[in-house]
């Protein structure tokens, strides 16, 4: 072999080399495909991340089971942020810097998602699935960002309109005092002015916190006929106890965040019978939609130790619509080609479809009421 050839045979192998360090820098082999997810594991939240893990990995663990996607099986790099903006930056950072993950999937909160907006957009890199309905999300203009539920404009104007259809338009709002609770409060008072009202009073209570005196001194004095919650569980449960104490007992409404499964688990059954809560997501128990008999069935064949439940159900169909979209992308995807694919025709999860034409990436507008009905039953 000649000198020319030779130089030709280290070059192209050094090629090959580069190609192949790069391909798992993105999180890519020919074995294996990386993603990741920042979620609260521990602390007040940590159910709603621990149920929505639960839900992407019985999903992964279906789909290699059947040889993975075009002969990849998935991976998921999880880490835990505790529910505050500040980790799941930092966790964000390091997924993509350290972890070299291909995309990010099934981020929880508005404050957490918000903060890493930047972070996606500088490295391009996609995030699929987040568990806020804020419009400041939508109207980012981030493009690397796409929803799986719907907003909490969605949401609030259901409960609103739902309210007003017995005849309830005093309404108070008991909100975290975050962007979550910031976002929540708008919607309730937009949908308010509609019918030309406002709330009749406002409570609040701090992040990751249960103490609720003060929500509750502002709102048991008021004659609000309903309070509209936009807050997880464990306040939640702290203010509708607290309330009862105080000799007040409105109708109490909440929006889908709150985890139903988890506040009933806080309340008891019978405190929380008569709860109505705002779903965007299917009910996980009844199988209404043949991805929930999907779901329960890789629940089962995963030997999950989770129960189905609604975040299960999310995280679940965060994946599918994760696995639907690189399978569109084609045999060597890119993060471009991830976008695209997002980007282009419509996507149908077992009967609950999205959509990805307009500004802002929200995938659906999904609301129904379901209300807590006798041991802790959920009826919609």
């Amino acid at each position: 072999m000649n000198r020319p050839t030779l130089l030709c045979a280290a070059l192209a192998t050094l090629l090959l080399a580069f190609g192949s360090l790069a391909q798992a820098a993105d999180g890519i082999t020919d074995a294996s495909l990386r993603l990741g997810m920042s979620t609260p594991l521990s602390g007040t939240a940590g159910a709603y991340g621990r149920q929505m893990k639960s839900g992407i990995e019985a999903c992964f663990a279906k789909v290699n089971a059947a040889g993975g996607v075009y002969g990849r099986k998935l991976e998921l790099v999880a880490l835990d942020d505790g529910y505050e903006p500040a980790t799941a930056e930092r966790n964000t950072h390091r997924l993509i810097e350290q972890d070299k993950v291909f995309a990010l999937m099934g981020y929880y909160g508005t404050a957490s998602t918000t903060a890493v907006l930047p972070v996606i957009e500088q490295a391009g890199v996609p995030l699929v699935g987040t568990v806020s309905g804020a419009n400041a999300l939508r109207q980012s203009g981030n493009q690397h960002l796409f929803h799986l539920r719907a907003s909490y404009d969605d949401e609030t104007a259901a409960i609103v309109r739902n309210l007003a259809t017995v005849g309830i338009t005093r309404v108070a709002v008991f909100h975290q005092d975050d962007a979550f609770g910031q976002a929540g409060l708008a919607g309730i008072t937009a949908a308010l002015g509609r019918l030309g009202t406002q709330p009749v009073a406002v409570g609040r209570v701090p992040r990751n916190s249960t103490d609720v005196n003060a929500a509750v001194a502002a709102i048991s004095k008021s004659d609000a006929q309903a309070v509209v919650m936009v807050a997880l569980a464990p306040p939640a449960a702290a203010f509708v106890r607290e309330m009862h104490a105080a000799g007040a007992s409105p109708f109490f409404v909440a929006l889908s965040p709150v985890g139903t499964d988890q506040l009933i688990a806080q309340l008891g059954p019978q405190n929380a019978r008569g709860i109505q809560v705002s779903q965007v997501i299917p009910n996980p128990r009844v199988d209404k939609f043949a991805v929930v008999r999907e779901y329960k069935a890789a629940l089962v064949q995963s030997g999950a130790k989770e129960p189905p439940s609604y975040y299960g159900l999310e995280g679940y169909m965060t994946a599918r619509l994760m696995i639907a979209a690189l399978e569109r992308a084609g045999r060597n995807p890119t993060r471009e080609t991830l976008t695209a694919a997002l980007h282009g025709t419509p996507y149908d999860l077992g009967g609950y479809k999205l959509r990805y034409e307009r500004a802002g990436n929200p995938g659906s507008n999904y609301v129904e009421i379901s209300v807590v009905g006798e041991e802790g039953r959920i009826l919609n």
